[in-house]
């Protein structure tokens, strides 16, 4: 079996701060699911998504268990206080302010973005589909931290990238509505066939987004889901699949280092 492997955003943020997103390999999950699966909801054998999880824990070293959430798409966040342990809430995001508690958000296509303070007080963690990005849930996430917004930095994580994630006019009308300068983040597909349909750049999209809200130490986004296959898992790619996390979360003072891919 291959180790578990992740990725860790390149960027300032404090020493207190760990984030990591998970690649598709390094679990026992047999295909589609192959085989780090995190997911329970997908139809995987929930004894193979137990023990991924478990070895998720191990191989990070997690203080606690990540404050899992049952995503709807939607743009409503929830604070870790509030997690009481019992079944997932219903929420696409969750902000944390005391250490030890391991913010995440499932992905496969959609936006995970990952969010800190300068001072290394407050993470968050927000599930950006595309309708919750054009509802607003990166809004409700940063307007639940204490102090500016401009004292933010945020990290995209693996999701679909420009060239693959294509759309309806709906999709493009959605955020057009908010915000014209979102006309930035579509082009035309070249498929003959779809001549009424997009290419929409999510990230580009969060981008303005964060901008808009005063947010402009922004990285990550690089990695798409779906044109790399070997490492992430991607919905629109596979369509029965798993899901890969990205977590975040405050170590306490005498504790910052990073875990050991």
């Amino acid at each position: 079996m291959s180790p578990i492997a992740w990725l860790e955003p390149n960027w300032p943020a404090p020493a207190s701060v760990r984030a990591v997103a998970t690649m598709r390999r390094g679990g026992v999950s047999s295909e589609p699911f192959a085989s780090l699966n995190l997911a329970d909801h997908v139809g995987d054998d929930p004894q193979c998504v137990r023990r991924n999880r478990e070895r998720l824990c191990a191989a990070l070293e997690l203080p606690t268990e990540p404050l899992w959430l049952r995503q709807v798409h939607g743009c409503t966040l929830i604070r870790a206080e509030q997690i009481n342990g019992a079944s997932p809430p219903e929420a696409d995001a969750v902000i944390a302010s005391t250490p030890d508690r391991v913010c995440a958000v499932l992905t496969a296509d959609c936006l995970p973005v990952l969010l800190c303070d300068d001072t290394g007080t407050q993470v968050a963690a927000a599930h950006a589909g595309w309708r919750g990005l054009a509802d607003g849930v990166l809004e409700q996430t940063v307007v639940a931290f204490a102090g500016a917004p401009e004292r933010l930095f945020a990290w995209i994580g693996p999701a679909i990238g420009a060239t693959a994630f294509e759309v309806g006019p709906e999709v493009r009308a959605a955020f057009l509505a908010v915000d014209a300068a979102a006309s930035a983040a579509f082009r035309p597909s070249p498929n003959p066939t779809h001549p009424d349909r997009w290419l929409a750049d999510l990230a580009q999209l969060a981008r303005q987004r964060l901008a808009r809200l005063g947010i402009t130490q922004v990285f990550g986004g690089e990695h798409c889901t779906a044109t790399e296959p070997e490492r992430f898992f991607s919905y629109r790619r596979d369509g029965r699949t798993g899901r890969q996390v990205s977590l975040i979360w405050l170590a306490p003072p005498d504790n910052t280092g990073s875990p050991t891919p």
